[in-house]
């Protein structure tokens, strides 16, 4: 009704009194400008001229503030990555691959798994618990809808087999972790944020922050690896002797037979439309390793959820006055640890990047499109719909956190798996530096574009 009165009012040739008015009077404004221009109203601008209006319209509803609050958090993690990219360079070799080894394991046993502990005891109640089940359900849309994303993206480009499950690993597994914890908390901590108070605002964050990475991690260790795996297992078989193909149990002369140990397994292409996709799905299910599904930051977060649910357990560690709250600030101290850490390790990691590989133009143009352009749009999509139909509340940092989640570039564990199998590397490396480099304009623009949407 407002948008239809604006318009009206500005289509009756009002429209530079439209200008300045709000929100959906900018709307109505660029509506019927456009109008005018196709009937012949009035002379029709220039480029320049309409380029200056649609930048005075957006200036009059606080997008130009809105992407300053986006921008801040964005630079933090650019400089922080590139101190930790000369870190890694040869004449410094301060976190060379010993180093980042070592500070990896550090951070995944026992920095990430304190962060995430110690927020989700502190912010996370039975009610807020029971408020924010979507997440899983959003973060379990992103995984599906990037895979078939990315098996549209294989066709396409028709891209080497053991490429594949590391396609399918960059377009539906988002660095849902620490880039969140990085970017939501210091938002909130900008003066003129859109969510409210600031500290309450960064208190909710830390919280949204960690369940998404916890999540994520579950998914990402229970999916995209064992879809990589099997992608590494069907590759290394064709390489592997006859008689390790025709053995039904791995043989300790086959190379690689306790992490390529599949080759019982039926191929992936002798299946057709739904049985294909049947199958595909009892494979993945029957090779997760439960062992990296339960990753330290998960149990961390499950350690956490019981804290704050249980209200006899909470009130004895949490508070001011808990008789245990040493260990509650302890394991805080830990975690403000883990996210400096975690970026100087992205930095470090894309030095490998520059480099260069093989890798196809069209894969990374793909792959870029995938996670910056369609993935946000269909996240707009979904969190819009899902608020309509009553299944997320009016918090607008909560919708804000679920929108970003599409919005992110693949998760640095995407390299972390490739390694781990031996299969990729260098490809993996030059994705990652190029995702990660359109990010940090993509992510200020969406971010932008979504407090904007939600303010």
């Amino acid at each position: 009704m407002k948008f239809a009165a604006a318009r009206g009012r500005c289509c009756g040739g009002l429209l530079d009194e439209c200008r300045g008015l709000g929100a959906v009077w900018g709307a109505a404004w660029l509506v019927c400008a456009a109008k005018a221009v196709g009937r012949g109203r009035r002379r029709p601008w220039s480029a320049q001229q309409l380029m200056w209006r649609v930048a005075g319209v957006f200036a009059d509803m606080g997008f130009m503030d809105l992407f300053l609050v986006a921008l801040m958090p964005v630079l933090k993690v650019i400089l922080i990555t590139g101190v930790g990219l000369l870190l890694a360079v040869d004449r410094v070799n301060l976190l060379g691959q010993a180093a980042r080894h070592h500070l990896n394991n550090l951070v995944f046993y026992v920095l990430g798994p304190a962060l995430v502990g110690s927020n989700l005891a502190e912010t996370v109640t039975f009610q807020s618990f029971v408020n924010l089940w979507f997440m899983p359900v959003n973060i379990f849309i992103t995984y599906i809808s990037g895979s078939a994303l990315a098996w549209i993206l294989i066709r396409i480009t028709k891209t080497p087999k053991h490429l594949q499950g590391m396609i399918i690993g960059c377009c539906s597994g988002g660095n849902m972790g620490n880039l969140l914890l990085i970017l939501i908390p210091a938002i909130c901590k900008e003066s003129n944020n859109p969510f409210g108070d600031s500290s309450i605002c960064s208190t909710n964050a830390e919280a949204y922050a960690s369940l998404s990475m916890a999540i994520g991690a579950i998914f990402m260790w229970s999916y995209v690896y064992t879809v990589m795996r099997m992608y590494a297992s069907e590759d290394t078989s064709k390489t592997v002797s006859e008689s390790c193909k025709e053995a039904l149990l791995p043989s300790t002369n086959c190379h690689g037979s306790e992490y390529y140990s599949m080759q019982d397994e039926p191929p992936l292409t002798t299946y057709r439309g739904g049985e294909k996709i049947i199958q595909h799905l009892k494979m993945i299910m029957g090779k997760i390793d439960m062992k990296k599904v339960f990753a330290p930051t998960a149990t961390a977060a499950v350690v956490g959820f019981i804290i704050g649910i249980i209200s006899p357990i909470r009130n004895l560690m949490i508070g001011d006055s808990a008789p245990l709250r040493v260990i509650d600030t302890s394991a805080y101290f830990l975690g403000e640890a883990a996210i400096p850490c975690l970026t100087l390790i992205l930095g470090a990691n894309l030095l490998r990047g520059l480099n260069g590989s093989e890798v196809r133009l069209s894969v990374i143009i793909g792959i870029l499109a995938v996670r910056n352009i369609l993935m946000p749009l269909l996240g707009i999509c979904v969190v819009k719909a899902a608020h309509r139909s009553g299944m997320v509340a009016s918090d607008s940092l909560y919708r804000f956190v679920l929108m970003l989640q599409y919005a992110v570039p693949p998760a640095t564990a995407v390299g972390t798996i490739s390694e781990f199998l031996q299969l990729g590397q260098g490809e993996s490396s030059v994705i990652m530096l190029w995702t990660y480099a359109v990010a940090s304009i993509s992510l200020t623009l969406w971010s932008t574009s979504f407090m904007w949407l939600l303010a």
